[in-house]
């Protein structure tokens, strides 16, 4: 069986494995497992719990795709395009969810977990600080791990390692970042307090790094909120829109590190011989495990317009198939905007939702209502909500709710250079 948190469709090694580990299919945090028919050879294929979490709307915890096109609207793509066991497209800007299948379901997130890691950190260290890395810092990586290249008693630079955490999905840099920060228990116990903060209730953490773990689980809604928090912080944005860079080696004659160059294990932002980089892209993360399958979460800027995707393990095993159904996706949103309605949102920090409940229970009457009043008001704004924070004359009234999500959580330019061509 093999393990290890590594970028799904192409790792030098061959097409990846998505089967799910029997072993952790037993776990029962892992909701909507199957288990084995006598008469069959094989075990069925998982299905979703009857009821998921309602974080974000009532309609986001009902399994199969949820979708609220208006006249117009273009088709989503079918499900012998996008066969991802979960997913969700939402607007980055609004956090409006355009559509989405099973964005609940409890599922092993791989690297994308990073994400979380990351907005954990990042503020912590400063790019310029520097370690020298101790044989303990990498104790207990799991085998087959992915890694960049880190070597005991060479000293890196923060940057160098959010670089190697970022491009390589480097669980050795997970776990040296994680040393600094007082080791791997402490660091997992700081990513769980995030991700309650965030209202991320789907997410147990077990390891940093998003290697398979009995009961460490995540969702595409939690992934999603992991991204957008993690993309309010300039340097998140650097590293996951990076495609290629530099990474220091041993030391040479004289002293004198060496490099080697990195690319960006993200195939829609540095592309394959088999798929282009998507317009627009910028980022986020990548991952595949064997209990996970392949896990992306992606943001992509057209124009103004800013949309986010995470799918979760897609069914058809072909080569760099989450990616072509993130893009499909994205396609799919970009062309969608305006023509759908919405049916949830991406809810903001638990410090950021004005006191109501809107993740801390799923039946909290108070976070229903402010969902609902700020999925109302956008019903009947049509493209107010890009308006907002784009215009430079009158702000247009949405209401409170949906005017508080809004300047709460817009999203700066992420990326120069990677827009579409018109």
């Amino acid at each position: 069986m093999r393990t290890g948190s590594r970028a799904f469709g192409r790792t030098g090694r061959g097409p990846v494995t998505a089967l799910v580990s029997a072993a952790l299919l037993a776990s029962p945090l892992l909701a909507g497992t199957a288990s084995a028919d006598p008469k069959d050879e094989s075990p069925k294929a998982p299905t979703p719990p009857a009821e998921m979490s309602k974080v974000g709307g009532d309609r986001l915890g009902v399994p199969g795709v949820q979708v609220d096109p208006k006249p117009g609207a273009p088709k989503l793509p079918g499900p012998d395009q996008i066969t991802a066991r979960s997913w969700i497209v939402s607007d980055a800007d609004s956090g409006k969810v355009l559509a989405a299948k099973n964005p609940h379901w409890r599922l092993a997130p791989a690297s994308t977990l990073k994400m979380l890691f990351a907005d954990t950190l990042l503020p912590k260290f400063p790019k310029n600080q520097k370690h020298t890395v101790k044989p303990a810092d990498l104790a207990g990586m799991g085998e087959g791990s992915s890694l960049v290249g880190i070597k005991e008693n060479l000293t890196y630079t923060v940057h160098d390692l959010w670089l190697g955490v970022f491009l390589r999905s480097g669980n050795d840099a997970v776990r040296t970042l994680a040393a600094m920060n007082g080791g791997v228990e402490k660091t997992v116990a700081e990513m769980q307090k995030r991700a309650n903060e965030l209202n991320a209730n789907d997410t147990h953490v077990v390891t940093p790094d998003g290697y398979d773990a009995p009961g460490q689980v995540s969702s595409a809604y939690d992934l999603s909120l992991f991204a957008r928090a993690g993309l309010q912080n300039a340097d998140f944005r650097e590293y996951c829109s990076t495609a290629r860079a530099q990474f220091p080696g041993e030391k040479g004659k004289g002293g004198k590190r060496a490099k080697f160059g990195i690319q960006n294990t993200n195939r829609l932002l540095s592309g394959d011989y088999d798929i282009k980089p998507y317009p627009g892209i910028a980022g986020v993360k990548n991952g595949s495990t064997t209990n996970a399958g392949a896990t992306f979460t992606g943001v992509a800027q057209h124009g103004d317009r800013k949309l986010l995707v995470t799918v979760m393990n897609p069914q058809k095993k072909e080569h760099n198939q989450g990616y072509r159904e993130a893009a499909k996706l994205l396609d799919w949103g970009f062309e969608a905007s305006g023509k759908v309605q919405p049916v949830g949102r991406l809810v903001g920090p638990k410090s950021e939702e004005d006191g109501s409940d809107a993740g801390g229970n799923d039946d909290a009457k108070n976070g229903r209502e402010q969902t609902q009043a700020a999925l109302n008001a956008a019903d009947t704004s049509g493209g107010a909500w890009t308006a907002v924070g784009i215009t430079g004359g009158a702000l247009v009234l949405l209401g409170v709710a949906v005017l508080g999500i809004h300047r709460r959580w817009p999203l700066p330019e992420l990326v120069r250079g990677r827009r579409p061509r018109k």
